[in-house]
């Protein structure tokens, strides 16, 4: 029988050896030492460019790192550093020092529509050079930016983590065919602006449907109801996510609408109250972008992506009605909690009693399964509703 992993294996950790920002890069090289760090992702070509011909830099690992020439980067090689620079030819980051944002998956849509979206570009870059069985250059790239990606997501999350704890991010899993302005659509976006407003953590796997209603109510927190309903009332003008240029486009005016509210809550409490937190993939970049997350950790690996999401939601999570995507989500959730792979597990609740035990009956499999869990009966964790509210309670008190 497999026994959890040791807590030191799957909990984030803090090194203190890497370098991200360039604050902290300058106060490092005034120490005249750079020995032994990891620095990544940074632009040393940008004015003031550092002096680094006198630096200590053995051991030093330089990832992603732009410099002013050619011949800076090859004499930290001859002095003892590692360099691994962006690879040519990608149109993203080998080491992105920060998650996404919505601006920035959007950045060229004005200017060249959906076609010139950053987040097709990726996409058609991504097909053309073997879509899930990348060659080796491509592979590497891929994995260097996935790797970057947990890092920010580590750093994005750890100060609410610290202060809420890992029972307050709660996970919002369904179909993303839902189409907006429907009733699932229009609940799974009241799901999330109520548990935004109770100071939860929203996460979904970032597409469009369920998961982006669920962002959406994150995103108007700060609103009232009305201007909630407002929102989806205009989204509903581009229901359908395969029209890429109307969806998307409605989605920036929303975006635009809605932009003024003030979002500062404290350092965590900003992005969490203005979309939380999405976690896509490229894997499916023929579906458009979610644009209302607050952060977007998105990966190019798919499996990567899908543990990271469950690993996260700790607070518990609903499933709203969805097919196969979304079966696969509940039982890669489930083993987790009957093996406590994570630590303990919030509640799971299926929005749609009807849905989840009549037409999917993933109910009457899943409870005999947690309730033999080597840990003991765990299939009190399991709740069926039709009603939101009661949703959030659970996932609440």
């Amino acid at each position: 029988m497999p026994t959890p992993p040791p807590a030191d294996v799957i909990e984030p950790h803090l090194h203190a050896n890497e370098v991200q920002t360039r604050d902290e890069f300058d106060q490092q090289l005034a120490t005249g030492r750079l020995t032994g760090l990891t620095v990544q992702g940074l632009r040393l070509d940008l004015a003031p460019v550092p002096d680094l011909t006198g630096v200590e830099v053995t051991g030093t690992l330089f990832v992603g790192c732009r410099f002013a020439s050619r011949e800076v980067g090859a004499d930290l090689v001859r002095r003892g550093a590692n360099v691994v620079p962006p690879f040519s030819g990608l149109p993203y980051p080998t080491q992105p020092a920060h998650l996404y944002s919505a601006e920035e998956l959007a950045a060229g849509f004005v200017e060249g529509g959906f076609a010139g979206m950053y987040d097709t570009r990726v996409y058609e870059h991504y097909r053309a050079h073997g879509g899930a069985l990348p060659d080796v250059k491509e592979a590497l790239g891929q994995r260097l930016h996935d790797h970057g990606v947990d890092n920010a997501l580590a750093d994005a999350t750890r100060a609410w983590l610290t202060e809420h704890g890992p029972q307050s991010v709660v996970g919002i899993m369904g179909g993303h065919a839902v189409r907006r302005g429907s009733p699932a659509y229009r609940m799974a976006a009241v799901l999330g602006w109520e548990l935004a407003r109770a100071d939860r953590l929203v996460v979904t796997g970032g597409g469009p449907g369920v998961m982006e209603a669920a962002n959406l109510g994150a995103y108007l927190a700060d609103h009232p109801a009305a201007e909630l309903t407002a929102a989806i009332d205009l989204l509903a003008t581009a229901p359908d996510f395969t029209d890429h240029q109307r969806y998307t486009a409605v989605a920036l005016t929303v975006r635009q609408r809605y932009a003024g509210v003030p979002r500062q809550r404290g350092a965590d409490a900003g992005w969490a109250r203005a979309g939380g937190l999405a976690i896509p993939t490229w894997l499916y970049g023929h579906e458009p972008a979610n644009l209302f997350a607050g952060r977007i950790a998105k990966y190019f690996s798919n499996a990567i992506r899908e543990d990271t999401i469950l690993r996260l939601a700790r607070g518990g999570i609903v499933f709203a009605p969805g097919r196969a995507g979304t079966v696969q989500e509940v039982f890669q959730a489930a083993t987790k909690t009957y093996y406590g792979t994570d630590g303990v597990s919030g509640a799971y609740v299926f929005l749609d009693r009807a849905y989840w035990t009549r037409e999917l009956p993933v109910e009457a499999l899943l409870r005999p399964l947690l309730a033999a869990s080597p840990f003991g009966d765990l299939s009190a964790t399991i709740h069926l509703t039709d009603d939101v509210r009661e949703a959030v309670h659970l996932l609440t008190t």
